[in-house]
């Protein structure tokens, strides 16, 4: 980790091991592809032996309140990220243009505000930013996270449809 200063800005720089990222994918049942930027980096994630979708569901559903109620994290519906974290997601689409509901793409933040705390105001470190993916990544297998608001992040479990009007 270093700390970058320009003008009045201080940031923070994780300094983020590939080979980390992709055996912390691994371990929670996913194949991964990296692509790294000096910003951030791209994680495509596909859970390939999964039948059923992952647990990224809508929590405005009242068929959801159950999953509501025991998530970690939420992801804003307009942004992708999830919140009080340096990620954020987008929907996977197969060739055809539908959503791939066995995987997503992950964007990790490599710059953060110096400022930058996660919930109980613990600083954010590299070996903190590995236990909380893998906590995002266990998440998605098993206990469910929750998209609030939004149409550009579409969840992959629950209704598939929108409600509608009735005849």
């Amino acid at each position: 980790m270093q700390v970058l200063q320009a003008g009045p800005h201080k940031l923070i720089l994780l300094e983020i091991d590939p080979s980390t990222v992709t055996a912390v994918a691994e371990q929670a049942g996913f194949v991964s592809k990296l692509r790294e930027s000096p910003r951030s980096m791209l994680v495509e994630l596909t859970a390939e032996q999964r039948d059923t979708p992952l647990l990224l569901f809508d929590a405005a559903d009242p068929a959801n309140l159950g999953w509501f109620s025991r998530c970690q994290f939420y992801v804003d519906g307009r942004t992708g990220g999830v919140m009080q974290t340096p990620l954020s997601v987008a929907n996977k689409r197969d060739r055809a243009g539908r959503n791939m509901t066995n995987g997503l793409r992950l964007r990790i933040a490599k710059e953060l505000p110096a400022s930058f705390r996660l919930p109980g105001k613990q600083a954010m470190t590299e070996q903190v930013l590995y236990a909380m993916l893998n906590n995002f990544l266990q998440a998605l297998v098993r206990t469910g996270v929750a998209v609030c608001g939004g149409t550009l992040i579409q969840p992959l479990a629950g209704r598939s449809e929108a409600p509608g009007t009735r005849n």
